[in-house]
């Protein structure tokens, strides 16, 4: 379906009966904002925020990264609308990184589409905020009544340019949730790799709290099939989320041997709106950017003694309660 066509029924039918204009009726959890270049497992991040009713999604802002910025922020608005929500403002942010030029992006692993091929499945993009995505942070953090967490997964480069160009706004921020990242060895993780010096900012520079989700811990997180299957059977909205996790399960199996799906953002969006669900140890990390091979490594600085403000980096969780609350709320957009 191209962008003119009109929105299937089954899936575009609004939700906003749930919520008021403002977002969700009742909120007693945290405010959140996504920044997020989607991406398959974005996709699944995103509309696990909007399942989550106990959070408060406040905006979603696109960067480059798996594809480029246009397709990112179009897959962005076309989910939402999927999700009968496009009343959560989209802003485009950072079309390439801070230094030098975009890396080649990793539409090999999420299709050409960002989202397994299936994008043109999906409703019409909803609107696009006016502003950009700094700018739009910085408004929803100057009017928030409480302080908001931000749930970085693609590269850091909004959330850099952010703290950068707006340092008296840091007490508002609750914390930066960041998917990204690998400890234990082997080529550097895509996004950090893709804007080194904004990691660096981000995860060593700033005093404001983040909580790093690594590569290490979201591959062990990955789901079988048949838990696709369940996600597929709640309705037309799971159903198109599964179709999509597909594609990164065939890559999974091909890549690593292992028949299943990765989540790896949803797991920080689930840190996100259910705190606590990932235990985390306190580490001081640096990003290298020297141009070498080893460009967008994580290092462990010092785990106690001087140096960068520690990062509280997730190490492990239980893995099938995290399955099973992803799937539980995914289901909802589908069963309400």
């Amino acid at each position: 379906m191209s962008s003119t066509e009109s929105a299937p029924a089954h899936l575009s039918a609004s939700r906003r009966s749930q919520h008021t204009e403002s977002g969700v009726s009742a909120h007693l959890g945290p405010l959140f904002v996504i920044d997020t270049d989607p991406g398959i497992d974005d996709a699944l991040a995103i509309l696990l925020g909007l399942g989550s009713p106990e959070a408060r999604l406040l905006a979603v802002t696109t960067v480059f990264g798996n594809v480029g910025l246009e397709i990112t922020t179009t897959n962005a608005r076309r989910l939402l609308a999927m999700a009968g929500r496009t009343d959560v403002p989209v802003a485009a942010g950072a079309a390439r990184p801070l230094l030098g030029a975009p890396a080649a992006g990793s539409a090999g692993r999420h299709h050409a589409d960002g989202l397994g091929g299936r994008a043109d499945e999906l409703p019409p993009p909803g609107p696009l905020h006016p502003a950009d995505a700094v700018a739009l942070l910085a408004e929803l953090l100057r009017s928030a009544a409480e302080p908001v967490t931000l749930v970085s997964i693609g590269p850091l480069t909004n959330p850099a340019s952010l703290l950068a160009a707006h340092p008296e706004l840091t007490p508002k921020i609750a914390r930066i949730l960041v998917m990204g990242g690998r400890l234990g060895g082997g080529a550097a993780e895509f996004n950090v790799s893709s804007d080194p010096e904004a990691a660096h900012r981000v995860l060593a520079e700033q005093s404001v709290p983040v909580t790093l989700v690594p590569l290490d811990l979201t591959v062990r997180c990955a789901v079988p099939s048949r838990w696709l299957a369940e996600l597929a059977a709640a309705g037309p909205r799971g159903a198109a989320l599964s179709a999509m996790a597909e594609y990164n399960r065939a890559r999974f199996r091909a890549e690593a041997g292992v028949d299943a799906a990765p989540l790896h953002d949803a797991v920080a969006v689930l840190e996100a709106v259910r705190p606590g669900t990932l235990r985390t140890e306190p580490m001081r990390l640096a990003v290298l950017r020297a141009p070498h091979d080893q460009r967008g490594r994580l290092t462990v600085t010092d785990r106690a003694g001087a140096g960068p403000r520690p990062v509280d980096v997730a190490v492990d969780a239980d893995i099938p309660l995290l399955h099973a609350e992803i799937l539980r709320r995914l289901r909802t957009l589908d069963t309400g």
